[in-house]
């Protein structure tokens, strides 16, 4: 069967960090429709001054952040002053967990293009992972060929290949590039919640037209047909599973209760906030 489109989010521009000019697209609002995807951020601008400020030193807690750049460069770095970076067509995978400190800046480029994604970490997990950074190269992510375009392995699984795996909530994350008209129908374990977003130029998403920058949270089924129109798109496919349960989320800090938020907040005010060292791979 073939998963619809039951709802639409248009990013809007707004800014964020030290005044980085980006598209917010996924937020507090539809956390519970799409679950376990809480933000997504979109970034496209080929002025540096929209981002070169970044986003100095902050906190996150009870969450996983994925972010992606199509194009560009981003260096991070921790609050201990480990290093590392994100170049065209990388990725770097945070888990936050029980909480982390990181700044990311991003550097000037002919054109800076990718998204941030948020995903939420079951309540068992929250305070029990210890963060982690997980750069995905390049020469990692698995490419293959389509009948009009071509898919890049990000994260997950895609038929019988295998990239990074989540440790704690399943991701399956494509990449895809679609030539003008050109389609594709992707094959996809039922019972997931599924989400695709327009990086570049509008899309048909199982005939429902998609405009750029949005996201499309898919219904039921084991399919979906993402086909281009006129003009070459690149769109983002994610899918996991719904956590199903409550969210307390103040800023970078997502946890499941007000007086858990609360804490997070004093132990940042306090010095007290890391609780666990940091693990790396792929710096």
């Amino acid at each position: 069967m073939e998963k619809k489109v039951i709802h639409q989010v248009t990013g809007t521009r707004t800014t964020d960090g030290a005044g980085v000019s980006l598209v917010r697209v996924l937020g507090n609002q539809t956390a519970e429709m799409y679950d376990p995807f809480l933000m997504l951020d979109a970034f496209d601008s080929a002025d540096p001054a929209d981002y070169t400020a970044g986003f100095p030193m902050h906190p996150h807690r009870g969450i996983e952040t994925v972010t992606f750049l199509s194009r560009g460069k981003i260096v991070h770095r921790d609050h201990l002053g480990t290093e590392a970076a994100i170049r065209d067509g990388e990725a770097q995978w945070l888990t936050a967990g029980s909480g982390a400190f990181h700044e990311e800046m991003p550097q000037p480029a002919e054109r800076m293009l990718g998204v941030q994604l948020w995903l939420n970490l079951p309540a068992k997990d929250k305070m029990q992972a210890p963060p982690f950074y997980h750069g995905i190269l390049r020469e990692e992510i698995q490419e293959f060929p389509l009948e009009h375009g071509k898919l890049r392995l990000i994260a997950g699984n895609y038929g019988s290949a295998s990239g990074i795996q989540g440790r704690y909530l399943p991701l399956d994350y494509y990449d895809i590039f679609l030539d003008p008209r050109g389609s594709v129908t992707l094959d996809l374990p039922e019972g997931r919640s599924a989400m695709v977003f327009t990086l570049e130029g509008d899309a048909m998403v199982s005939g429902t037209h998609v405009a750029a920058k949005t996201a499309a949270k898919l219904g039921e089924g084991d399919q979906v047909t993402v086909a281009a129109l006129d003009e070459p798109i690149e769109i983002l496919f994610m899918s996991s599973v719904r956590l199903e349960e409550p969210v307390a989320w103040y800023g970078p800090i997502v946890m499941n209760t007000t007086d858990e938020m609360i804490t997070a907040v004093d132990e940042i005010n306090a010095g007290t906030f890391v609780k666990q060292e940091a693990g790396y791979e792929n710096r």
